[in-house]
Formats: C-alpha cells, sequence, structure tokens
C-alpha cells in the first residue's frame, strides 16, 4: 500500500488553461453528463442567438453529425479574432482561450445590452471541453480560420481576403468524452433547446439540420410574432379567453448602493379550462426554475384575481381566498424578459434571483391585469369565476383525500389500536355486526356467546360524554367516542376544525350491516343506551336515518319449568307467561345483568339473529330520546321539574329502596 502524502504547502495546486473546465465541468455546465453536454452546445448558440436579436442576421442553422459532433453557422457581425491594442492579445485567444473575456462587458456601449451569455465564460468553456473545434469566421472582408484540440490551438489564425457578400462564424467541434460520461445528445434536445429559442426572439429563424439518421431531417422554427404566437399554440380550441399581450420597461437597482440597469418586459397569456402551461424565459434563456418572474406572477395574478373576487361579492361567509395553485390550474403564460444586468442563479441559467425585475414585473402585471379587466369585463369573469370553481374543487378533492387516508390509517390494525375491541372473522360488510356493550363483564358473557364469524363486540368504559350538552372539541377528545367512530369506519358528519383526526362520513365506509347497542335493562344501562343513541343521533344520524342502527332486548326474568324455559323482558309478559303455565312447577330468577348471563341464555336471547329482540332505531326514535334526554339532562331546569311532577309516579316500582 503506497504511503500517504504528508499535506503541506506544496499540496496546494492551482488548475490553468484548459484543465479549469476539463477536470471540473460540472461547475461550468452543471453536470458531467449529458445535460452538461447539452448545456455546452447551447453555449455556442446563444452566442448566434444574442448577435440576431442585437439585429444582425436572421437566421441559424444547427446541424447534428453522426459522430456527434455540432455545428452552428449564424449570419451576424462575425467574431473579432485579429489583434487587440487594448488588450495586447489577439482577440481569438482571448474569446476561445480565455475564461472571462468577451465582448458583454461593456455596459451601456451598444452591444449585447440585453445578452443572453454576460459572464464571458461559454464560448471558452465549450471550446475546453472539446476533443477538436474548428472556427470559420467572416468579417471586414476576411475569412479567418481556427483549429483547436483538447483545449489547445493548433497551427494560430489563417487569414484570408474573402470576396463574397456574407459575414457570420461557422463553429464545429466534438465534444470530448474525456470531459463528459455521455456526448449522445438527442436529437429532441436540439428540437427543444431551437423551438424555445424561437419562441422569444420573433423573426429569427433557427434549422436544425439532423444528419444522425439514415436520411438526414429539417426542422424549421419560427414564430413571427413570438410568445403570442406561442400561447395562441398552447392553447388551441380550448381557450377560455382570447390571448392577451403586453409589454413594458423599467429602470431600477437591486441594492440602493448599485448601478441602476435597464428592464424589459413581455408577457402573452390567456385562461384555459384544460390546458395550462406557465414559461419563463430571460435575456431568451428558458428559466426552468423560474426565480424572479415567476414570483411577480404568482404575487400579481393572486393579489389582483382576489381583488376582483372580493369586489363582486362572489366569496361565500368565511371562505379562504384563492391561492396560485387555482390560477396556474387554468392559466397559460409565457414571459420573456431582459435587462441589462442579471443575476443568475448558476451558470446554467435556469433561475434568475434579480430583486428589481421581480419588483418591477410584479408592478407591471399589477398594473397590466387591472387594465385587463377593466377593458375586457366578459373575459376577466370568465377567468375569475374559473379560478374560483378551480379553489373549491381543491378544497374539495383535498377534504376527499384526507378522509380516505384517515379511513385507511383507522383501519389498519384496529383490533390493536382501539383498546379491548374484539374483531370478528369475516370481511364481508353485508354480515358483519357490532355490539356495542357496558363494561367488561358484559363484554365477557357477549363474547363467550357470539358468533365470531360476523359478530364483533366494542365495550364502552365508564359513562359516554353527554354529546347534546359537550361542544364538538370536548366530543373529539373522548377516546370512547372516538374509538367507537373508527371502529364503525363511516367518519362523522361534520367538519371543523376539530375534526383532525376522524375521516369525514361516507357511509361506503362502513364495516358493519347492524350497530346493536346492547345494555342492561336498568337504569343504568338505560341511561348508557340513551348516551350512545344520542351520541349516533349527533355524529353519525345517516345510520339512524338507512336503519343500521338496533338496540337489543335483554329480558328481565328467566322463568324454568321441568320441561321449557321462559324469558319475559317486560313484566306484562311475565305475567302472561305465568298465566299460561299455571298449575306447573317453576322457578323465576330475575336477571342481574348481561354480566351475570350464561353463554346460552345470552345467545338465545341476546345473539342468535333466529330468536334475539332486535328493536330497529327509526328517525323519530332518536329525535325523541334526545329531547327527553335534553330535558332531564339539561339546562332546563323548570322543564325537568314538571317533567318529574308529571310522570314521576310512572318509576316508582323501579326505585331500589333497600
Amino acid at each position: 500500500m503506497a504511503k500517504k502524502q504528508a499535506y503541506g504547502n506544496e499540496s496546494i495546486k492551482a488548475l490553468k488553461g484548459a484543465d479549469r473546465v476539463r477536470k471540473r465541468p460540472a461547475v461550468i455546465f452543471g453536470s458531467d453528463g449529458v445535460d452538461g453536454c447539452a448545456h455546452s452546445i447551447f453555449e455556442i448558440v446563444s452566442n448566434s442567438i444574442d448577435e440576431a436579436r442585437d439585429g444582425h442576421g436572421d437566421h441559424i442553422n444547427v446541424t447534428l453529425y453522426p459522430d456527434h459532433s455540432v455545428e452552428v453557422e449564424d449570419f451576424g457581425r462575425g467574431i473579432p479574432v485579429d489583434y487587440n491594442k487594448a488588450e495586447q492579445r489577439w482577440n481569438w485567444d482571448l474569446v476561445f482561450c480565455e475564461l472571462y473575456a468577451g465582448g458583454k462587458y461593456g455596459e451601456g456601449e451598444g452591444n449585447y445590452d440585453f445578452s443572453l451569455g454576460l459572464n464571458g465564460l461559454g464560448l471558452c468553456a465549450t471550446q475546453y471541453a472539446s476533443a477538436w473545434m474548428t472556427a470559420d469566421i467572416y468579417r471586414d472582408g476576411f475569412h479567418y480560420h481556427l483549429d483547436f484540440k483538447n483545449g489547445e490551438n493548433v497551427g494560430g489564425l489563417h487569414k484570408e481576403p474573402f470576396t463574397g457578400r456574407r459575414t457570420g462564424s461557422v463553429i464545429r467541434w466534438l465534444p470530448d468524452t474525456e470531459v463528459f460520461t455521455d456526448i449522445a445528445v438527442p436529437a429532441e434536445t436540439f428540437c427543444d433547446m431551437l423551438k424555445r429559442q424561437a419562441i422569444v426572439n420573433a423573426g429569427v429563424s433557427l434549422v436544425f439540420n439532423d444528419r444522425t439518421g439514415d436520411r438526414a431531417e429539417k426542422h424549421t422554427y419560427f414564430y413571427e410574432n413570438g410568445i403570442l404566437d406561442h400561447v395562441n399554440e398552447l392553447a388551441g380550441d380550448t381557450a377560455l379567453t382570447a390571448s392577451y399581450s403586453c409589454s413594458g420597461s423599467a429602470v431600477g437597482r437591486d441594492r440602493a448602493d448599485q448601478p441602476d440597469y435597464q428592464v424589459k418586459m413581455n408577457v402573452a397569456f390567456c385562461f384555459s379550462n384544460q390546458n395550462q402551461t406557465l414559461e419563463y424565459y430571460h435575456n431568451s434563456s428558458w428559466l426552468e426554475h423560474g426565480g424572479s418572474p415567476d414570483r411577480a406572477v404568482r404575487l400579481a395574478f393572486v393579489q389582483q384575481i382576489n381583488a376582483w373576487l372580493k369586489s363582486k361579492g362572489l366569496y361565500k361567509k368565511n371562505e379562504s381566498s384563492i391561492t396560485f395553485a387555482d390560477v396556474q390550474d387554468c392559466l397559460i403564460l409565457v414571459s420573456s424578459s431582459f435587462s441589462t444586468r442579471t443575476s443568475y442563479e448558476n451558470q446554467t441559467k435556469k433561475s434568475i434571483t434579480n430583486k428589481f425585475v421581480a419588483q418591477a414585473m410584479t408592478d407591471f402585471l399589477k398594473h397590466q391585469l387591472e387594465v385587463y379587466f377593466i377593458e375586457h369585463p366578459d373575459e376577466a369573469e370568465k377567468a375569475c369565476k374559473q379560478v374560483l370553481i378551480n379553489k373549491q374543487s381543491r378544497e374539495h378533492a383535498e377534504k376527499a383525500r384526507i378522509s380516505i387516508k384517515k379511513n385507511i390509517t383507522q383501519q389498519m390494525d384496529l383490533a390493536n389500536r382501539v383498546q379491548k375491541f374484539v374483531d370478528c372473522r369475516t370481511k364481508d360488510a353485508s354480515r358483519r355486526e357490532l355490539y356495542i356493550v357496558e363494561g367488561d363483564s358484559a363484554m365477557g358473557a357477549v363474547k363467550q356467546s357470539r358468533d365470531s364469524e360476523f359478530q364483533a363486540i366494542m365495550p364502552i368504559r365508564g359513562k359516554i360524554l353527554n354529546c347534546l350538552k359537550a361542544d364538538y372539541a370536548r366530543i373529539f377528545k373522548s377516546d370512547i367516542i372516538t374509538d367507537l367512530i373508527r371502529v364503525m369506519g363511516c367518519g362523522v358528519e361534520l367538519g371543523g376544525s376539530h375534526n383532525k383526526d376522524l375521516a369525514t362520513f361516507n357511509l361506503d365506509n362502513l364495516r358493519f350491516n347492524k350497530i346493536v347497542i346492547c345494555t342492561d335493562a336498568d337504569v343504568d344501562g338505560y341511561q348508557i343506551r340513551t348516551l350512545v343513541l344520542t351520541m349516533l343521533y349527533r355524529l353519525t344520524p345517516t345510520l339512524i336515518q338507512q336503519g343500521y342502527v338496533y338496540i337489543a332486548e335483554s329480558p328481565l326474568y328467566e322463568i324454568n319449568t321441568r320441561t321449557k324455559t321462559y324469558f319475559a323482558y317486560t313484566e306484562p309478559e311475565k305475567a302472561d307467561i305465568l298465566r299460561r303455565i299455571e298449575g306447573q312447577k317453576y322457578t323465576i330468577q330475575r336477571s342481574k345483568g348481561l354480566g351475570e348471563n350464561d353463554p346460552e341464555m345470552m345467545w338465545l336471547t341476546t345473539m342468535s339473529p333466529e330468536s334475539r329482540r332486535l328493536i330497529k332505531v327509526l328517525p323519530t326514535d332518536a329525535q325523541r330520546t334526545a329531547e327527553v334526554f335534553d330535558l332531564l339532562l339539561g339546562d332546563n331546569l323548570q322543564g325537568r321539574k314538571d317533567h318529574i311532577a308529571e310522570h314521576g309516579a310512572e318509576y316508582l316500582d323501579d326505585l331500589d329502596v333497600s
């Protein structure tokens, strides 16, 4: 194993010449893969586009060859390559072999005031990253030729007179596989790149010649009206409003101690209820991540549309305002801005950070939208109402999503999460029954006597909250209530900020065909029955309306003769049975509660579908129960006194005064 070298003064090294790019291509191009290679190509194309936009040439040819070499031809003024007295160097050496050199640093001189590339890196960096490069330049009546290999010039500058009328530059190169891991840039990338540049450079024709296949293919991109034509192209026949374009300019600065710079803004948009697109360009570069223009569009459109909706009174009481997501869902917008000073997020130019660009575009768009709404009231109404529909649809969908999530969460490992809940085996909701019982003793008796195939048990631990009197905040803090709702699976029929953990009501999610309230036939049992029934009446009234809620009658007396056992559920039934068995020896035993019943008795009287007595709760029953319950346990003291005075004697026989 080789000995590690000590880290000392001689360990510090500086990359020089072409190695500044060849050793670290991702620093300049964003990656060392095919995306980085594509960006190196774009650097050359962008220089030609800057020429065209500055008024020099309206035609650019880009050719991809089978060996992955690329050629860019323009008809501009041609790159100055002769001797530069001011710099005391050849211009070709500065432009092709020196980072941070070029013709775009002379701010205010009239050349490239609004330029895609301002850093002076592109041409040199691409040359450094090439296996070879050739340059043919036509200007000032001369033809200049340069050759490069692995980032170094070969043979110097060749200069000869040229009698033709053309000017411009033809650069061909092969991206180096020693720099990029992949140089096979797809033809689709070229098409996308050139189409985007044609969109934001109105009147400039960009032609892509693909010679990689068996047959050469030619693609021409031309937009006479630039971004407006592109918006119409995107909208097609789906536009809700006609396309609208606007332009403006501003002068300002990002910081008080910095100089002013110019900003030009061009925006085209329309509204569509079928398509949506946002595209941002700055100095012809597509801003994949937006930055300053995106922030301006979001702020301006939300503020102006929100103000319009409020002015027309279209918001419901306490309704939330729109967000940009609601606007974006129906907006087709293309923005093309230019500035004489640009702060890109990085060399890949996918986002800009200029504070003044964001401020200027925000003010510009707010004003333009205000004018647009005034001058096109019908269009404004259609657009703003569509945004409002988008908001309401989004909120409805979000509620549904949250409800589904809660339902799924509630159903996962339900038996382990809800204390003492005993599930049944079948997953067929049409057969499943849920018995709601009071206390552990009753649960034990019911558990022993049930059919575990289709009968589940949910015990109530202690007294359930009086849902008639309690507010929702207290209701949803009750573990007994929330556990019961989770077990049923259908959610609750109310919203609000307090209902954060329970799903919105959906009858399709009900996990049982019958909800059976099973309590002792005594005062405490009746009270618990009433409390459960009141809870269901307030939180899930549809279950009562649709006939899913039942009350299981439990017998008051067990009467045994030598040949038969009788169960009496009421005093009149007991009297009738005794008349029928008159003359026979019998024993009579009053039920002490569900917990005291043996399994066989429980099955026959309470659990067996063939012999049990179930009372279906009707909406009128639930309503009357709630009214009486409110009278007995509510705040109407005088009403309660009057009721006891009138009906109290009816219950004297049930008093336990022993």
